[in-house]
Formats: structure tokens, C-alpha cells, sequence
């Protein structure tokens, strides 16, 4: 195991983004840290307003933060919000990181997303392979508020020697996840659509394209893990890929996870539909080789995602609300099912974008 450079014990940490799926995860494995846990409702400190951000962290002196809040959504909402996800992400994360420097933080986590890599980037995706060439288009805005995000931080250790670092997740999944059919990534759509087809009793659940497209996928507690390992053990400039380090095609994940939902009708394919890119896998060498690896097996974390959807822990919003939203840091309550999950109306037939 690596040496530990950095205790959280006896530390006060600041959570931006504890309402999200990836902030609360943090702050579950933080438990078990010995620290101090800070928090901060949208109506105490709003993340793109610079004055409240200063005054908070002035008034509070974390000595660690993980800045896991952002503005997100799917392809619909970034390719149509475009000025909003650039603006609320670049200055909330700009404001966090600044303010940290400011009350002298210890030490700041930075999380980005997979989209930063170009479109076409050679696979495994390697961490160099940042602004090697052109970045997908519907989500390109979040992508480049994503890249100044981890720029700042470098640039913030660069200049003030100040100990920031930054993570880059794969496509994550479990409790809190996002679950509105018109607007989730491929894993919850997928949990949702072989549960209602269940319950209603259809035959079959359809998805876009041939099913041959590969993603990684991540549970969210072991996203989570990562970045606790990776901010006692790590400093560096350069950004660490938190992923799986391993993929499967969409239609293989269709079949395992109408096994665990208990789906037995068919799975269909609509061949009209679009692939997407046909792989998407980000490397995981760097962080194995910095003591990390995942505990949770795909079919396990299936398990407890569903479970989490079936209890009601998690979120249903629509592509047409996501202005002023700023996903896992505002207080304003997104939409959950109007009925119980365990009853829910069907959507079985509902198509979706395998490349999410």
C-alpha cells in the first residue's frame, strides 16, 4: 500500500455537492475517517456567487475540501443549455478553488468526468490523452468547464504550491442515481425499463442500435473509495482516470440486468437507432498501480441499485428543468416518481442513447 501523506483524521472537510450521487457517497466512506464532516444547502452558500462562496469558507476554514458539485445533465440538456453548463460550472468551481486558496486549505479534490477526453481518443483512454483532439459536441461546454477545472488546480499548485489535485470518473452508478427515463445514463434507464416491464408484464425491453457498444461503469461507493485513498496518498499535477479499468457491450448488460431485476421477457435491439461511439474505456493503470482497485462486482452493484431505486433513493428530473439546477449542491428538491417505484406506470419501450 502506498504511504499515507495526507490524514483526514481530526481534519474538517468540506463536502461541495453532498447532495449529489458522488457527493453523498463521499461523505458515507468519509465516516470512517475521523473527521469532521462540512456541508452546505444552497440556501446557506450559493456556489456561483462568489461573495457567499468567500464568506462560507471564511467563516467555516475546511481543511480539506472535495469538490464534487456541478451543474449536469444528459445529451438533450448540455446540447441545449449550453451557456448554462459552461457558465454555473466554470464559475462555481472557480469560486471553490479560489476561496480555498484564499483560507488556505490544506488540500482540494477536483472531480471532472470522462467527457473531457477527445471523441476518438486511442483505448484504453490514457490520462495524456487530454486536449489531443476534439471533444464531443453535444456535451462539449460541460467538457471544457470540466478541463479548466482540473487546469485551475494545476495551475493553483504551479504558481501558490498549493496541494490540489484532480480526479476524472467514469460513468458512475448506485444509490442516488438520476432514474427519468428521458434523460438518465444508459445503467439506471436500463434498471428502470426491466422493472416496469416486469411489473406490468411485457414481453420485451428494447435498446437503441446492436447492443455492441462497450462502456465502463463504476459503482458510486467505490468512486468514492478511490477518491479518499487518492487524497491520502496522492500529489501530483496530473489529473488520475477513477475507473473499473474494464467494459462490457450494452447488450450484455441489458441481459445481466434483467437477471437481477428479474425481467424474463425478451431483449430487443432497434437496428434504426444509432451506436454511438463503439467504445468508451478509460485506463486504469495509473491507479492501480497507486494501490487501488474496486471491491464492488457489476452484478453485486446491480443488485444495490435497484434496491436503491425499488427504497426510493433517487433522482427523476427531465431535460426541460435543468436550468438553475446545480445537480448535488442546491437544496431545490428535484421531482422523484409520482408513484412508488414498485408500482410504477411502464416505459418499457422507451429508447435510450446507448452512449451515455
Amino acid at each position: 500500500m502506498p504511504e499515507v501523506i495526507y490524514s483526514l483524521a481530526g481534519k474538517k472537510v468540506y463536502v461541495a455537492g453532498h447532495r449529489g450521487m458522488v457527493g453523498s457517497a463521499i461523505v458515507r466512506r468519509l465516516a470512517s475517517e475521523g473527521c469532521e464532516i462540512l456541508t452546505a444547502l444552497h440556501a446557506e452558500v450559493d456556489l456561483r456567487r462568489q461573495d457567499q462562496v468567500e464568506a462560507w469558507m471564511g467563516k467555516n476554514r475546511p481543511d480539506a475540501v472535495f469538490l464534487a458539485a456541478a451543474k449536469v445533465g444528459g445529451i438533450l440538456a448540455n446540447d441545449t443549455y449550453p451557456a448554462d453548463f459552461l457558465y454555473d460550472n466554470l464559475i462555481l468551481e472557480a469560486n471553490v478553488i479560489h476561496a480555498a486558496y484564499k483560507v488556505r486549505v490544506e488540500k482540494l479534490m477536483f472531480l471532472g468526468s470522462s467527457c473531457i477526453y477527445p471523441k476518438f481518443a486511442d483505448q484504453p483512454i490514457v490520462e495524456e490523452a487530454l486536449l489531443s483532439g476534439s471533444l464531443e459536441p453535444t456535451n462539449e461546454s460541460y467538457a471544457i468547464a470540466k478541463i479548466a477545472g482540473l487546469k485551475l488546480c494545476a495551475a493553483y499548485r504551479k504558481q501558490h504550491g498549493k496541494d490540489f489535485i484532480s480526479v476524472m470518473p467514469t460513468n458512475l452508478y448506485g444509490p442516488g442515481d438520476n432514474f427519468d427515463l428521458d434523460s438518465s445514463h444508459v445503467m439506471p434507464a436500463l434498471i428502470r425499463k426491466a422493472h416496469e416491464a416486469k411489473v406490468k408484464g411485457e414481453k420485451e425491453i428494447r435498446i437503441w442500435g446492436t447492443g455492441t457498444p462497450l462502456r465502463e461503469f463504476l459503482h458510486v461507493d467505490d468512486c468514492a473509495d478511490a477518491c479518499i485513498h487518492l487524497m491520502k496518498t496522492y500529489s501530483a499535477e496530473s489529473h488520475v482516470n477513477v475507473g473499473s479499468g474494464e467494459d462490457i457491450s450494452i447488450l450484455e448488460l441489458a441481459g445481466l440486468v434483467a437477471e437481477v431485476v428479474g425481467f424474463e421477457g425478451q431483449i430487443t435491439r432497434d437496428l434504426t437507432k444509432p451506436d454511438g461511439t463503439p467504445r468508451k474505456l478509460m485506463s486504469a493503470d495509473k491507479l492501480r498501480a497507486l494501490g487501488w482497485s474496486p471491491k464492488i462486482g457489476l452484478r453485486e452493484g446491480i443488485a444495490d441499485a435497484y434496491h436503491a431505486f425499488l427504497d426510493g433513493h433517487y433522482l427523476e428530473r427531465g431535460n426541460g428543468t435543468v436550468s438553475g439546477d446545480l445537480i448535488g449542491q442546491s437544496d431545490i428538491s428535484f421531482e422523484r416518481a409520482k408513484t412508488s417505484a414498485r408500482h410504477a406506470p411502464t416505459h418499457a419501450t422507451v429508447a435510450h442513447h446507448p452512449s451515455r
